[in-house]
């Protein structure tokens, strides 16, 4: 018998092959999305996953402004922040949110879903959302992929 086979392959920030990846969320429930996007930064879509090492992907989000959000949610959900000083607590609706900042939506559904450690930071550096159809990332070549591929 070949004992080698019976080894467990963690991977390691050497060994992992990180790909761009490009998704359009326009008219998508964000929801849905986020959860997807969440789980291909984390790099649980792939063979070596190992949990201790970002051996996820670069993903990059496109039209983040036409996002879709079911029922009332886009007046009824409340965002809250906190500016740090006495009663400087804010709050603010997604359609609030997104007439100021388009991606902060997306980006506050995503990094909920993500680790609360410094892998899940170091994680959410590797998601780019632009509220644009255009982004500057063409040099990575990435891939063109929808929710029902991953």
């Amino acid at each position: 018998m070949n004992t080698l086979s019976y080894k467990t392959v963690s991977a390691n920030v050497s060994t992992v092959k990180k790909g761009w990846y490009v998704i359009d969320a326009t008219d998508v429930v964000l929801g849905r999305l986020a959860s997807r996007i969440a789980l291909v930064l984390r790099g649980k879509n792939k063979p070596d996953f190992t949990p201790h090492v970002d051996c996820g992907d670069n993903v990059i989000i496109i039209n983040a402004d036409k996002i879709r959000l079911t029922g009332k949610k886009r007046t009824d959900k409340v965002y809250v922040r906190h500016t740090g000083y006495p009663g400087g607590q804010r709050f603010a609706t997604p359609q609030q949110l997104l007439s100021r900042k388009p991606c902060a939506v997306i980006e506050a559904a995503v990094k909920g879903m993500l680790p609360k450690n410094r892998l899940g930071a170091q994680l959410f550096n590797n998601l780019f959302v632009y509220a644009a159809n255009e982004h500057p990332h063409e040099a990575q070549q990435p891939k063109q992929i929808t929710l029902n591929e991953i």
